[in-house]
């Protein structure tokens, strides 16, 4: 059952990257549901992702650690909070897995909601990658961390990688 998810962007806390990609949904969910796929374009290069977790249910576990162009490891672990396979993924940096409440590893952004919205559109997909946040600071720290190129560099690496595929 699709359970959808009316969500109400505040300009002031949240941050959305939304394009139409010329991959079908099963293959952009694939790109996010899968680690061994979610390695190899998750990070916008020359950064890199050497590990990932993933235990698709709510409750489950959403990690992975990237290393940057200097050799420097940053883990990043989260909790599943919603999963509609092809459709919805949805997961937080403010809870570990079985929701159990964590600092935040980015504090200058003080955790955050990630949103993953998949739709068909012709043959492609329309995809939307959202960031909440719980204050405006944290969106603006996410924001000059580079959420929106980045997020989209990393869009296009998904999508040439599922191209491919």
């Amino acid at each position: 059952m699709d359970r959808r998810i009316d969500v109400h962007l505040d300009a002031k806390l949240d941050l959305m990257l939304e394009r139409v990609v010329d991959v079908p949904p099963e293959k952009v969910w694939a790109a996010w549901t899968q680690p061994e796929l979610v390695k190899q374009w998750f990070t916008p290069t020359p950064w890199k992702t050497i590990d990932c977790a993933i235990d698709l249910k709510p409750g489950g576990e959403f990690s992975t650690v990237m290393l940057s162009p200097d050799g420097q490891q940053f883990p990043n672990q989260g909790c599943i909070l919603d999963v509609v396979e092809n459709r919805r993924l949805v997961w937080t940096d403010a809870l570990g897995p079985g929701f159990r409440p964590v600092d935040s590893k980015t504090p200058q952004i003080g955790g955050f909601t990630g949103m993953i919205l998949i739709e068909p559109e012709g043959t492609g997909t329309r995809y939307r990658a959202i960031a909440l946040h719980k204050h405006e600071a944290g969106r603006q720290a996410h924001a000059d961390m580079g959420f929106e190129v980045g997020w989209g560099i990393a869009l296009d690496e998904l999508v040439a990688l599922m191209r491919s595929k």
